[in-house]
Formats: C-alpha cells, structure tokens, sequence
C-alpha cells in the first residue's frame, strides 16, 4: 500500500508545471482575442482574412523546431553523463515536438490553400518541414523498437543530434533559395518580399505573444510528460521486481 502510494504521489505534476500550465492557458486565451479581434487583416496576396492563420502556424514551428534542437541539447547530455533522467527529457521533447510540427504542417497547408490556391507544392522549405515531421516520427519509433535503456537513450541521443541539423537548413532556405515560402524573419532573396521584412511592426507584437504562448504550453507538456515518463519507469522497475520474486 505503502509503494502504491508513493508511486501515485510521483505522479502529481509539481507547482513549477502547474505554473507553466495555467501561465500557458492564460497567454493562449490573449493570443487568440489578439489575433481575431486585434490584428489587421491581411491582403489579398498574403490570402486574407485566412493571414491569421500565420500567428499559429510560425509559433508552432518555433516551437516544434525548437523541441528537435533541445532533443538534440539532452542527447548531448546523456551521452556526456549517462544520466537516463537527461534521455527522458529528450524523450519528452520530440514527443512534444511532433505535436507543434503536425500543427504546423496542418496550419500552414489551411494558409497555403487561400494564398497559393493548392494544398500543397513540392517547394524545397516545405518539402523539408514534411522531412522533418518523418524525422520526429522515426525517432520515436527507433526508441519503441530498443529494449534495454541504455542502448535505446545511446541509439536515440545519437539519431536526435544528426536529425537536429536539419534545423538551420530549414532557417537559412527562404534566405538564400528562391521560394514560395516567404522569409518571416530578416531580409530575403524571395522576389514576392522584394528583400524586405516578412513581418510588419504592428504584427510583431501579436506573433510575439503567439510564440510565447506557446512556448508555455511546451514547457507545460514536457514537464507533466517527464513526469509521466518517471512513473511509468517506476511501475516498470515493479513489475520487474515482483517477477524476480
């Protein structure tokens, strides 16, 4: 009774989560009245009333992106300590990360439709971003496939930091190639910005709130997951326990 006890308490996210996850709902309720009701409308080229669909599809690729590279950071990190408790935070970050990524393949083809009037194109930024999703979906796969958790969180570690590269591609394409996706951030060669900004002043303040939003509910998922993952090991060392028995 005693161990089931303390196994459930494991369970229980801790103030520093629970924070995260009521800072998070808050700033996502502000982001929407902000978006819907605050932000301007977009022109005709940037597909309309449908431009603010953009505030969510470039916050959850922040996000997502980032989780990939922060799987990559705790992969260094186990492999530097053989520490599992670095693996299950890598763990927790690509499962996360798959989250925003599929929100952000989802939102950008919604954005795309009335844009560019397809679905999708084969450009190479999108093409990547749809890799990128693969990438994540594979990683969890290779860790559902290895056992033993050294060698799944060794195996695992090393996929992350050599899928992460993929990240500054990804940033630096609408930059230096030609396409269809336009440059967010900075200036770019993409002939429909004309070199310019892809994102006006008046938006900047709103996207901001959008990606610290949800940047929240990241933090908020990973650490209620890291927790989840921590029982689970708990239950599992258990059940090994009383099978030796």
């Amino acid at each position: 009774m005693q161990g089931a006890i303390s196994v459930e308490r494991s369970w229980r996210v801790d103030g520093l989560t629970r924070a995260f996850g009521v800072a998070a709902l808050i700033m996502v309720a502000v982001a929407l009245v902000l978006v819907f009701f605050v932000a301007p409308s977009g022109d005709v080229r940037s597909g309309g009333e449908a431009q603010r669909i953009f505030y969510f599809h470039i916050s959850s690729a922040w996000v997502g992106f980032g989780a990939w590279l922060l799987t990559a950071f705790f992969g260094i990190r186990y492999l530097q300590t053989r520490d599992l408790a670095w693996d299950r935070r890598a763990h927790a970050s690509a499962e996360v990360g798959v989250v925003f990524i599929t929100m952000t393949l989802l939102s950008g083809m919604l954005w795309g439709r009335p844009t560019w009037n397809t679905w999708w194109t084969w450009d190479f930024k999108l093409t990547l971003t749809a890799l990128q999703f693969l990438l994540y979906v594979a990683y969890l796969m290779l860790r559902s496939g290895i056992e033993n958790p050294e060698r799944r969180a060794r195996f695992a570690s090393v996929y992350g930091i050599i899928g992460s590269l993929t990240i500054p591609l990804n940033f630096v394409i609408s930059r230096v190639l030609q396409s269809i996706h336009p440059a967010v951030f900075g200036p770019s060669v993409n002939a429909a910005q004309q070199g310019g900004f892809g994102v006006s002043v008046d938006r900047s303040l709103i996207l901001i709130v959008s990606i610290a939003a949800l940047t929240a509910a990241y933090l908020f998922l990973v650490r209620a997951r890291i927790a989840l993952l921590q029982q689970e090991e708990a239950l599992n060392a258990r059940k090994a326990a009383l099978t030796e028995v």
